[in-house]
């Protein structure tokens, strides 16, 4: 018999409604689509009623499977991809960590090109949906929202289907500002968020050697790499 995995998202100011995510059991070998529908009847909330930082999401799963991926294997190995435009107005935030500039990542939710490749990496070992579609960018209750939010999911999905991590190696691609003052700090809390020994967690800053956007200055990139231990 087929089950159904709902993901119930409570949103804001909006009482006893809820969204709720079917993930058919987010195997690869199942539908890759997500559908988004409002369990209680009520109207769409407005962008005021979006997620803001510190928010969390609340799983309710009613079935009787869960997100283990389809194969159990030893070992994952999962990579992330991110890139963002850089314009006047936002706050540059790497790694859920203010870095001060004159440019920010323009984005739906805070822009956090780190932590939304650190949460495509660990949702692509792991053979589930990528960020995009478990966090589309075009809803409203995103916006604004902080990236700590996609990566305490994608843990928790992580250990759900019986993973641990085992390290994290990411390189963040970028002409200005110099990362150098601020890498200790982006390396501590993604590995608070992650919940993994500091010593797992490597971060590496690069220029692009004033090469196309990202050279000049008008864009920012993350690779991050991933691997995911059988616990």
């Amino acid at each position: 018999m087929a089950t159904t995995t709902l993901y119930s998202i409570p949103i804001p100011n909006q009482k006893n409604t809820k969204y709720s995510l079917p993930l058919s059991s987010l195997s690869p070998r199942t539908s890759p689509f997500l559908s988004l529908r409002l369990s209680s009847g009520a109207p769409p909330p407005s962008a005021a009623a979006a997620v803001t930082a510190g928010a969390v999401i609340e799983a309710d799963r009613q079935t009787t499977t869960s997100s283990t991926p389809s194969k159990s294997l030893p070992f994952r190995v999962g990579h992330g991809f991110d890139l963002h435009r850089l314009e006047p107005g936002y706050p540059l935030i790497i790694g859920g960590i203010d870095i001060p500039f004159e440019k920010g990542c323009e984005a739906h939710s805070d822009g956090d090109v780190l932590l939304h490749c650190v949460v495509d990496a660990i949702l692509g070992a792991l053979g589930l949906p990528d960020i995009g579609q478990i966090f589309p960018d075009n809803d409203p209750k995103w916006k604004g929202a902080a990236s700590s939010v996609f990566v305490k999911e994608a843990v928790r999905l992580m250990h759900e289907a019986g993973y641990e991590l085992g390290n994290l190696d990411a390189t963040l691609i970028l002409q200005r500002p110099k990362l150098s003052p601020h890498k200790e700090a982006i390396r501590a809390n993604l590995s608070s968020l992650l919940g993994a020994d500091p010593s797992v967690v490597n971060l590496k800053a690069k220029t692009h050697e004033k090469v196309d956007s990202l050279g000049e200055n008008r864009s920012i990139a993350a690779h991050t790499v991933v691997l995911l231990m059988k616990k």
